[in-house]
Order: C-alpha cells, then structure tokens, then sequence
C-alpha cells in the first residue's frame, strides 16, 4: 500500500499532535479511517471533552519535513510499505519513523545487543564478537549508540549491518564521543528516531527508545547490566512484545553481572555465543501480534459529554480493561471506547496497550 502525500503529511501532523501517543494514534486511525479524517474530528472532540489543545499547524509540520529534507532524512510512517513489519506488529505501533541511511535494513530479520555503558573491556569484547558472528548468520544487529556495550555492538556489526535507534532527532548525535560511530552508522547502516528532527535526547525518550529496539528485533541480548538499568527495560519490552530475551552470565562479583544473571533466573536464554541465539530462533513460537480489527465498528458518531463524566467517574489509577466498563455501564464497547478515547485526548484518562485504560 503506498499512502497519499497529503495523508502522510496528516499522519506527521496528528502524531506530533499534544497528548496522542502511540495508542491514541492507532485509535483514531481506526475509528476515523485516515489521519485527515481524525485531524478534520480532532478539535470538536477535544472541546466538547474539556480540553484546550490543537495539532499544531500546517507550517510547523512543513517545517519539521524541511528539516528532515535539509538532513538527508527519510521519513517513514505506519502504513507505509517501508514500515518495519516486526515493528508494526507492536501494539500499538510507533506512529513513525525518522531515518538516515539505509532504512531497508529495518525490515531484514533483526536482533538487538544492548548493555551497560560503563562496560567491562572483556564485555565489550563480547559484544563486538557477538554483533559480528550475528551479522555473518544474516542478522542486522541494533543498539542504541551509547557508550559501552552498544558502541561495541555497532563496532562488530558495522560490516554487515547496524541499526543505531536514537532518543532525540536522527540528527542529534548523542553522546558527542560517538561521533565518528555514528557517521560511519549512517553511511553503513541506518539511524532512526521517533522524535522530530533537531529534538535533544531527555530521559523520557529512551523508553521510547528501548521499545523501537526491541521491537524492530526477534530477540534482545543483554551482555552487561545492573539490576535498575536502561538494558532490563529493554529486556522486559522485548518479552512483553514476544521476542526471546538473552543474556550473556556473568561473575557475581560484578555488578554489572547482575542483570544479566537475574534475567537468567527468571528464565531468559543463557547466551554464550551466536549458536545459542540460532538454536532458540529454530524453535517454533508465535510473536505477540496486536488484536484484530478494531472496537470502533457501531460507535455513535457524537459521545454526550454525560456519558463521559460517567465512563470518567469509574475510571481508577489501576489499569482496567474498557469491556469491563462497558459491562458495569450496560452499553457497546464501542459506545466506551469511542469515550474512553475522547478522554484520554483532554488528560482524563490514559489509554494502554492491550484495551487497558486508567486515570
């Protein structure tokens, strides 16, 4: 399927829009049928909902596409032919892409090496050899261009392959000393980020981050980690999505050893070399795909903004699943959704993965 440029262009416009996340985006797809129709409904939902935002506008839009057209920058958004398909088989998807290099290489079958930045010589050697028997079998290694063991990763993998998912802007080279990596990533391999061109990276975007990671992958290895880290995040995303999770033991006198251990206990595949990540691809298993079809298909078209109030009052910090608040309201799951979704655009509710939704 090849999108309308004017369809793409909405499909910018209504992701960079304040408060639609991943979740919310899919939502409006699938009630609306297309970005513009979303974007046309967009403003009387969110006043009649309580709410104050606006997408932003044409010319800011057409200024971020300039800059990723200044940068040598291609943009890739769910729907395109060029979308990752291990990537949109997430849920709910990234929105879109930004990339710089070779995006054809996120559709090949893809593993991810993360780990500590504050590496062990011996773990950075690991990773390097790892990346580099991965790309020999076939497998484009992606990291996230950190210091340490994702740096080694990209190293070892840089002749057959690397995918560097970045926190800020494809155009935002972080950290600085990864400089050169990363212009040898972007001639090689590809760079890719969610966030708009020229964003700095903070720290809320490297879960974001993380979750591209995983999901462009068949499988996470963890080389070194401590127990609260960025790689375990990692790891957890990648199982919540379905892919294999690895990890490379180490001693217990290291803490960076830690993580990697405990994911061992908690059953993840001990990984010594490239054999033990074929082997576990050789057995058969079912990536998690997102649910069929949509809640959407009998929604009225206007929600009451007392139906609302009363979708809102039963709502909780405590994630709850939007068919058991159409059974405790007596109405469609469609009627809910369709609210839950007006709520969760003006801050009053927080729409999930999976039909989950709290406050």
């Amino acid at each position: 399927m090849t999108l309308p440029e004017a369809e793409r262009f909405a499909r910018l416009r209504l992701a960079r829009t304040e408060r639609i996340g991943p979740v919310a985006f899919s939502q409006l797809l699938q009630r609306f049928g297309s970005a513009q129709a979303a974007l046309t409904a967009l403003p009387g939902m969110i006043r009649k909902a309580g709410g104050a935002s606006a997408p932003p506008s044409v010319e800011q839009v057409e200024t971020e596409m300039a800059a990723g057209a200044r940068a040598g920058a291609r943009l890739i958004v769910l729907g395109d032919d060029a979308y990752p398909p291990m990537l949109a088989a997430v849920d709910p998807p990234p929105p879109l892409l930004w990339t710089l290099g070779d995006p054809a290489l996120l559709s090949r079958p893809c593993v991810a090496v993360v780990g500590a930045r504050i590496a062990s010589a011996g773990g950075q050697r690991i990773a390097r050899g790892l990346a580099q028997q991965l790309g020999q079998a076939g497998h484009v290694v992606v990291s996230g261009l950190a210091r340490g063991i994702d740096a080694a990763a990209h190293e070892g993998a840089l002749p057959t392959g690397t995918v560097a998912v970045l926190g800020g802007g494809v155009d935002d080279v972080y950290p600085p000393d990864n400089a050169a990596l990363y212009d040898r990533i972007r001639e090689q391999g590809c760079i890719v980020s969610e966030s708009p061109m020229g964003a700095r990276a903070q720290a809320r975007d490297f879960p974001r981050r993380n979750r591209i990671i995983s999901g462009l992958s068949r499988g996470v290895v963890v080389v070194e980690a401590e127990l609260r880290s960025g790689s375990l995040i990692t790891a957890r995303l990648a199982a919540e999505q379905g892919r294999d999770v690895f990890a490379v033991p180490g001693s217990p006198l290291d803490p960076r050893s830690r993580g990697p251990n405990e994911l061992i206990r908690n059953g993840a595949v001990l990984c010594e070399g490239v054999e033990d990540v074929e082997r576990a691809f050789s057995t058969l298993r079912t990536l998690r795909e997102p649910p069929g079809g949509h809640p959407f298909g009998d929604a009225p078209g206007e929600i009451a903004p007392e139906l609302l109030d009363r979708v809102a009052a039963l709502l909780s910090p405590t994630p709850t699943p939007r068919d058991e608040l159409a059974r405790a309201l007596n109405l469609p799951v469609s009627t809910v959704a369709a609210a839950l979704l007006e709520l969760d655009l003006t801050g009053r509710a927080t729409l999930l993965p999976g039909g989950l939704v709290s406050l």
